[in-house]
């Protein structure tokens, strides 16, 4: 049931989708313990990771459960750092003690969105990634600030996403505004089609930008996803891919 497209999904948060998204994904980016997640549901979301043989992510985000990442916490740089780190280390520690390898970083909401264009905070993500004995891709906005900060010392994997909606200057639409999150099967495949054949998104301003990514993310709190990437693999498999 892979889909032949590289998905990924942000999982181990405490929702009950992940063992039906998974078996769609190539890669996973599993809470490590900031906005959601601890020691055992890392450790069950990275087993069945290994199971559907899914490259393993770890999910860092501010240390902030009570609005699940998605708001800027106040803290230094140096705070900000030593918390990444202690995140994914949590994660490499399940990793190690299952004999899986990280795959990537992706850092999560509000962090996410912050390090795309504030080089404060996009330098506090990769020094904490610096600090890892091994050095791993990192998921990010094509063209961001992180993106930017990072293309001489370390592996950028330009990510899009399926099921939300961007702005005209590339950056993905705050989720507080009306029509952020792109819910219905249909629209959900016309982006998906729209950005792997023609490289492009539709933006709020209803123009199309430019936009090329190698992998593709979904959300497992996103309504009905699982039927929708049923309907994507439809359409794909039609499409001969």
């Amino acid at each position: 049931m892979k889909l032949s497209i590289p998905i990924n999904a942000d999982l181990g948060e405490g929702l009950n989708s992940d063992g039906q998204l998974m078996p769609f994904l190539s890669s996973c980016n599993i809470a490590c313990g900031g906005h959601a997640g601890n020691h055992a549901t890392m450790t069950a979301t990275v087993r069945l990771a290994k199971q559907f043989s899914v490259g393993v992510g770890a999910h860092p985000s501010f240390p902030d459960k009570e609005n699940f990442g998605r708001k800027i916490i106040s803290m230094t740089a140096k705070a900000l750092t030593k918390s990444i780190l202690s995140q994914i280390n949590a994660l490499i520690q399940v990793c190690e003690q299952l004999s899986i390898e990280l795959n990537h970083i992706k850092p999560h909401g509000a962090l996410y969105n912050l390090a795309a264009k504030d080089a404060t905070t996009a330098n506090a993500v990769l020094e904490a990634i610096d600090m890892l004995p091994k050095k791993v891709p990192i998921y990010t906005l094509p063209n961001s600030m992180l993106s930017r900060l990072a293309k001489n010392d370390f592996e950028i994997i330009n990510e899009a996403f399926l099921d939300r909606t961007y702005l005209e200057d590339g950056s993905l639409m705050p989720r507080s505004q009306n029509g952020s999150l792109l819910v219905r099967k249909e629209e959900i495949w016309e982006q998906c089609k729209n950005l792997y054949f023609d490289k492009r998104v539709l933006a709020s301003n209803g123009n199309y930008i430019s936009l090329e990514a190698q992998t593709f993310c979904i959300h497992g709190d996103t309504p009905e996803i699982y039927n929708s990437l049923l309907y994507v693999n439809e359409q794909l498999n039609k499409a001969s891919l």
